[in-house]
């Protein structure tokens, strides 16, 4: 089972995938917990470039891009692909979505492009994805309380704004896979409504 985990910045992603994490370990699960971009030494640094605050010139959005779907290339045939083979259960922070959803919706590229590259280097879509949902200012204000803010966390609310409806847009498009969560509820409710999403899924698929 692969399981993606979206939203916009501090909706509470890190807090759902250790508690589900944590709730498959105790049923015995084997369980590959990873992010994106990152999830591989040579990914990783790839996620530096891409969230380092001041370069010496401006990263283009196309360059933006193409450097998500290098670092997502190596994630997907050194981590995801192995894991799901080896029958683990993946839970990953960020993947695809993420792409339309800032690059598309926030930075106005293209969708032709996009598609262009999942198409060609995308192996395996997540079997169910959850969209953390919150007020843009809230989730700035929990970005900022976490302390110095990277480069996709100084960007401004109208672009957030963007975002929040790139994945309502997603959800919309694929309402089977991606299910909405409303994250300004506690963090055991957003477990709890997840895992009930969890549990339909298996019953549906008879896993």
């Amino acid at each position: 089972m692969f399981i993606s985990f979206e939203g916009t910045e501090g909706v509470g992603k890190t807090t759902l995938i250790h508690k589900i994490r944590d709730y498959f370990l105790e049923q015995s699960k084997q369980v590959v917990l990873t992010r994106e971009p990152g999830g591989t030494p040579l990914a990783e640094q790839i996620r530096s470039v891409l969230l380092t605050v001041n370069h010496e010139e401006r990263m283009s959005n196309d360059t933006e891009l193409l450097l998500m779907y290098a670092a997502r290339a190596q994630h997907l045939q050194q981590v995801i692909m192995p894991a799901l083979e080896n029958s683990s259960i993946v839970l990953c922070d960020r993947f695809c979505d993420s792409s339309f959803a800032y690059q598309c919706a926030g930075r106005g590229l293209s969708r032709e492009k996009l598609a262009l590259l999942n198409q060609n280097f995308v192996l395996k879509m997540p079997d169910l994805t959850f969209w953390l949902d919150a007020p843009t200012e809230l989730g700035m204000q929990r970005a900022r309380a976490r302390g110095a803010l990277d480069r996709f966390e100084q960007e401004k609310a109208a672009f957030f704004e963007k975002v929040r409806a790139g994945f309502a847009e997603l959800h919309q498009l694929e309402p089977n896979r991606v299910k909405r969560i409303d994250a300004t509820q506690s963090p055991e409710q957003v477990f709890n409504d997840a895992i009930e999403r969890i549990s339909s899924w298996k019953a549906e698929h008879k896993c």
